[in-house]
């Protein structure tokens, strides 16, 4: 099963919860309704390698997909289940809805 970590005030979470909330092979995390589900997220967001130029751009992360193995997409565009492709990048201009510095909110 494919996590999927979003927020329900993200506006880049929206498309993807509409996409993928009635199918059973992902299971969508809110993170901003369980502490737990927050911190099970900064873990990730913390420790994975696919996250450094997230942190360093201030930005959040989410919406963001992690598979059974472990890979990470960030962003609806970058994700494939079939051909996922783990660590890619955010451009600079996706997630500005969830910076940090609250630029684009």
């Amino acid at each position: 099963m494919i996590k999927i970590y979003v927020m329900e005030s993200c506006p880049d979470c929206t498309e993807v919860k509409a996409l993928y909330s009635d199918n059973p092979e992902y299971e969508l995390i809110d993170i901003g309704r369980q502490a737990r589900s927050l911190k099970e997220f900064l873990a990730l967001r913390d420790h994975h390698p696919a996250f450094t130029k997230v942190r360093e751009r201030g930005n959040i992360g989410i919406p963001c997909f992690v598979r059974e193995d472990g890979s990470v997409a960030i962003s609806l565009k970058h994700f494939d289940a079939e051909h996922f492709t783990p660590a890619i990048e955010p451009t600079p201009q996706e997630g500005a809805s969830c910076s940090l510095d609250g630029t684009g909110c």
